[in-house]
């Protein structure tokens, strides 16, 4: 029981160092409340609606993924330490998987984005240095 509140611990902390030391620029979408997107990148009313929906399906697919997490945790064998290892390269997986949903919604809301917006964008990344995320037209 103390190994597995351990290594839960020892996860937790270390995808809040591997965040942390993130080098692209996120809008935080889900995590920021929309209010602060839509103040500091003026979003129009089209954006806004889109804004809401990105975070409603970025909240169900986290959720989705956070469910995975948990059954990952309960059900994995913890007992040795080819176990941990094998749970910690799993949670990697998830944690990949995790990012790069935020990163799909955070690119889906730039391309909305009008020249402006975006280079607001650019230049707060940089003010934080951070690298933005550049978005590939369709």
């Amino acid at each position: 029981m103390c190994k597995k509140v351990f290594s839960t611990l020892i996860l937790i902390v270390g995808f809040v160092i591997s965040v942390q030391a993130q080098q692209e620029c996120s809008l935080g979408i889900g995590a920021t409340e929309s209010d602060t997107i839509i103040q500091i990148f003026q979003l129009k009313e089209e954006q806004i609606t889109n804004l809401e929906e990105f975070k409603a399906a970025l909240e169900f697919e986290t959720r989705l993924l956070d469910e995975e997490r948990k059954n990952l945790f309960e059900n994995h064998p913890q007992s040795t330490p080819e176990d941990l290892t094998a749970l910690g390269a799993k949670y990697k997986v998830l944690e990949e998987r995790m990012k790069q949903v935020f990163k799909k919604y955070d690119l889906k809301l730039l391309a909305l984005f009008n020249e402006k917006q975006y280079q607001r964008y650019v230049t707060l990344c940089q003010e934080v240095s951070r690298q933005p995320l550049v978005v590939v037209p369709e």
